[in-house]
């Protein structure tokens, strides 16, 4: 039974235990690779959390010309592949999330991988075990479809990205989003 992760963005509280969770999972090298976003920390407190969202059609893979970013089976769209990874950044600059991030030293694409070493097992990722206000969940297409029926989302904004990137293998509640998502504007 496959299994997504599926975000309600008004949940975050910004406690950033997705963020120490993530450099926990195996081969992140302790580093994040997700983050959380202060929407307008002038005004307000409000926060999400921005992590890949695994594109069907990802631009970043699209983009590389070395073909070091694969997609697994799951869906997840992996980090660039050390042998293959040529460090042009092009990844970097054709998501339209700002995800993708490039370390100088190692030069090499890093990104959230969907914690591909639980997720290809059916165990959630990091992120979504350790959130205390569920804004992160590893959910069934069943219960994402409960969901979608307990919110009455007919309006056309519940697959995340539909302007920017197409579908995605991230659902996220897009009913309270703040702001950022709504519109057709790079993040980054």
């Amino acid at each position: 039974m496959k299994q997504r992760l599926y975000i309600e963005l008004e949940n975050c509280i910004g406690c950033r235990s997705c963020l120490a969770a993530c450099t926990q999972c195996g081969g992140h090298e302790e580093r994040n690779r997700n983050y959380v976003y202060d929407v307008n920390p002038f005004v307000n407190r409000q926060t999400m959390p921005l992590m890949c969202l695994h594109c069907v059609n990802p631009a970043c893979a699209r983009s590389c010309p070395a073909q070091a970013i694969q997609i697994h089976e799951t869906g997840a769209v992996l980090s660039a592949l050390v042998e293959k990874c040529i460090g042009c950044q092009n990844c970097t600059i054709a998501c339209p999330y700002g995800i993708p991030k490039f370390d100088t030293e190692q030069n090499l694409m890093y990104k959230c991988d969907l914690c591909i070493d639980r997720t290809k097992d059916g165990i959630p990722p990091m992120c979504a075990s350790v959130c205390p206000t569920n804004t992160l969940q590893w959910l069934t297409e069943e219960e994402i479809e409960m969901k979608q029926k307990q919110f009455n989302l007919d309006n056309g904004k519940w697959t995340a990205s539909m302007k920017l990137e197409g579908e995605t293998n991230v659902r996220v509640n897009l009913v309270n989003l703040p702001g950022i998502l709504q519109g057709v504007t790079k993040l980054f």
